[in-house]
């Protein structure tokens, strides 16, 4: 595999030394890029010596081939990984900022990014660096560390380089994805349903289907087929995975009760809306002078409730609860009620869960524990729930 590797500034650059030779024994060609404060800590012959591979400093240092060398370097990429990265990195990274070789081929990128955060702890901890973190989080951006323990700068605290063998465990994982649901049938629900009140107007939520395309695409990516039964979004459907669009309710629950019970496993991200107008006028509802006007409206199918009650053996249910008060304990009630195997519980009123963000905060419940997540993009997320199905299945057989 092809591996582009950023060396920054940071003391812990000497340790990107061991990491290299760790990913040359394993098979991979490894490019370097330094900053011009990483050669000072390291001389690049170092890293050339090691990799066996000339290294990249200067952005128009002239080379024999006729290539641009930061574009080439990331087309060519299977992953970027940066090792220390810096709070500068990170902070440039998050901006957009393309002032040297290796930012610049960062930006141009489109391989998986994996950062090895090295930084005394009050600069990890400064509010700009979270911030920053937050918003490589969401983009995708994929992090290993820090640790805590003794830093060069003689404080003890967070900010310390994980080892390179951790960095390049990290690095394994993302080269060689998980494949555990190979063969296994994948039912996912997304996004809202719509209830109309007449040709113009309806009754609808917030919901994005941003967890529930990830759920599909992470699936799909560990080998599964995948159906994704989605109400109205605005999201690209996920390579690989069959789309089946839904508007009401009733039009889930009947795309539910025709699937569900060929599917291995079944993932319920929905947000149904729960009560439907009893009439929908044909025509739109004109205003009455200032009269009140009353909607009247009745129970819709419990989808995640019916699908429970079909559950086959050996099937392994997940559904979700979007809480705004008592999570855990009305989580934990609709496990059992709904003869779920784990559900997803999150507060839809903390900053950065819920509805619309590309991040979420969640607590995985299953009869026997609960884990409760910190605030991750939700592709990992998705992830950790594909890991613990993996880990019921594994249970259960």
């Amino acid at each position: 595999m092809q591996i582009v590797m950023g060396v920054t500034g940071g003391i812990a650059a000497y340790k990107a030394c061991e990491v290299v030779s760790r990913l040359k024994k394993l098979g991979h060609e490894v490019d370097v890029i330094m900053t011009e404060n990483a050669t000072r800590l390291v001389a690049p012959l170092t890293f050339e010596t090691l990799s066996k591979r000339p290294v990249c400093v200067d952005t128009f240092t002239r080379t024999e081939s006729w290539d641009v060398k930061h574009v080439s370097l990331a087309q060519k990429a299977d992953l970027f990984l940066v090792a220390p990265a810096t709070a500068n990195l990170m902070a440039k990274l998050a901006c957009g900022i393309a002032d040297d070789m290796l930012t610049t081929t960062l930006l141009a990128t489109k391989a998986p990014i994996l950062l090895a955060p090295a930084m005394n702890t009050s600069m990890w901890t400064a509010d700009a660096t979270q911030a920053n973190l937050r918003t490589l989080q969401a983009r995708g951006v994929h992090f290993v560390g820090p640790e805590s323990g003794f830093l060069a700068c003689g404080d003890t605290g967070a900010g310390r380089m994980s080892e390179p063998v951790q960095i390049v465990e990290a690095a394994e994982k993302l080269l060689h994805p998980c494949r555990d649901l190979e063969g296994l049938r994948v039912l996912v629900t997304a996004g809202p349903t719509l209830e109309r009140i007449d040709p113009v107007r309806y009754l609808t939520n917030d919901s994005s289907g941003k967890m529930g395309y990830a759920i599909a695409a992470a699936a799909q990516a560990r080998g599964a087929s995948v159906t994704l039964v989605s109400g109205p979004v605005h999201l690209a459907t996920p390579t690989g995975v069959t789309v089946i669009p839904v508007v009401s309710t009733q039009d889930l629950y009947d795309a539910m009760m025709a699937h569900c019970s060929s599917q291995d496993i079944i993932i319920q991200a929905a947000a149904p809306a729960d009560y439907r107008p009893a009439v929908t006028a044909p025509e739109k509802l004109k205003k009455q002078d200032g009269q009140p006007f009353t909607l009247t409206l009745v129970e819709n199918p419990d989808v995640a409730k019916a699908v429970g009650e079909q559950k086959k053996p050996g099937q392994i249910l997940v559904g979700f609860a979007a809480e705004t008060e008592h999570l855990l304990e009305n989580a934990q009630k609709k496990l059992g009620k709904k003869h779920l195997d784990m559900i997803v519980a999150n507060d839809v009123t903390q900053a950065g869960a819920g509805f619309g963000v590309d991040t979420n905060i969640v607590t995985l419940i299953t009869h026997d524990d609960a884990s409760e997540l910190p605030m991750l993009p939700k592709s990992e997320v998705a992830a950790r729930i594909l890991d613990k199905v993996s880990e019921l299945r594994t249970k259960a057989n």
